[in-house]
């Protein structure tokens, strides 16, 4: 299998998994279908899928926080659940797996 650094979509997930934090590309909010280079930073492990992604995760704290799409909350993406929200590998975060069932609910 050929390496990639775009978003693979393809894979044993679609819109609408949870995909696994170290698959995800926590800059470009991406799943990219293959562990990514992990970056520990706090005491935590984010993840960035280049040298680029890997110096600006501890530089810049909107690489390392997301908002919860339930709540509006601003979560950590390294405590995150990571659900992949298109086909082209978009991912959303969400603090945990209820509000991310209570999301699917509310917008069904």
């Amino acid at each position: 299998m050929a390496e990639q650094m775009k978003p693979a979509a393809s894979g044993k997930f679609a819109k609408g998994d949870r995909v696994p934090n170290e698959t995800v590309c926590m800059v470009n909010n991406a799943y990219m279908g293959k562990k990514q280079i992990e970056v520990p930073h706090d005491g935590k492990i984010y993840y960035g899928c280049c040298e680029m992604c890997v110096e600006r995760i501890p530089q810049d704290k909107t690489a390392r926080e997301a908002i919860d799409p339930f709540t509006g909350k601003t979560i950590d993406k390294a405590d995150a659940y990571i659900v992949m929200i298109s086909d082209e590998g978009e991912v959303a975060y969400f603090e945990n797996e209820e509000n991310y069932k209570r999301f699917l609910a509310q917008h069904s």
